[in-house]
């Protein structure tokens, strides 16, 4: 029988993902890699964390893939340095693979975000999970970490607008992409109804045929 060895959660802005991860990999015993991620992806690539954490799930603004095609396609050899330096969301991706991959061969982890469920599809040892929430719910979730309503309010979407079109770019695939998920889950409930029911189902589902044993046509893991 296969046992998990990973949770990847994906998750709606403000459905209280980063708490519930937090619970879960505390009561696995296991490493939770949220913000630990943009730790080791500045220090892999030399950066400071704030340069990483501006790339964070979202695309580069069309500006700066225009100057970056411009970069690419000059002769002059200052300007072609300049854009092999640059740290934007492609160099970040091309590392983020290897980095979700060496923490799923590392084992016993909960991975929050970061294209995780895409790019450790076919991992066997990894159980998926999704997280949402009425908008209510979230906008209250919100404002209870000291963002004003309007704040709230132009947060709970516009997040979100950005992880879709990240995925969208990257995998060419739907946010969120239903197929890839052993469960997805209303978070109004509460979180330790959550974690129970995560664990409780990850219990059930072992040695059963995964959700990633099923073929996923509209993702794909190259960026465009």
């Amino acid at each position: 029988m296969t046992m998990f060895r990973l949770v990847t959660i994906e998750r709606e802005y403000g459905s209280g993902a980063a708490a519930i991860a937090a619970k879960l990999a505390e009561h696995l015993g296991w490493k939770l890699w949220d913000r630990l991620i943009t730790q080791e992806i500045a220090r892999v690539a030399n950066v400071d964390a704030s340069a990483v954490m501006q790339c964070d799930e979202r695309c580069d603004s069309r500006l700066h893939r225009l100057a970056k095609s411009f970069w690419r396609g000059s002769y002059e050899r200052n300007s072609a340095a300049l854009g092999s330096q640059v740290f934007d969301t492609d160099r970040m991706m091309s590392m983020m693979s290897e980095t979700l991959n060496k923490i799923a061969r590392e084992g016993n982890a909960v991975i929050v975000g970061r294209g995780a469920p895409y790019l450790l599809r076919e991992n066997s040892d990894a159980f998926h999970v999704f997280l949402y929430a009425p908008r209510a719910e979230k906008l209250r979730r919100i404002m209870a970490q000291g963002h004003r309503k309007d704040e709230a309010l132009e947060l709970v979407d516009s997040v979100d607008e950005e992880r879709i079109a990240y995925v969208k770019h990257y995998f060419n695939a739907d946010w969120p992409t239903r197929s890839l998920y052993h469960m997805m889950l209303n978070t109004a409930v509460g979180d330790d109804s959550i974690v129970q029911t995560i664990v409780d189902t990850m219990r059930l589902v072992e040695g059963r045929p995964k959700a990633t044993d099923y073929e996923h046509p509209n993702v794909t893991a190259s960026p465009r």
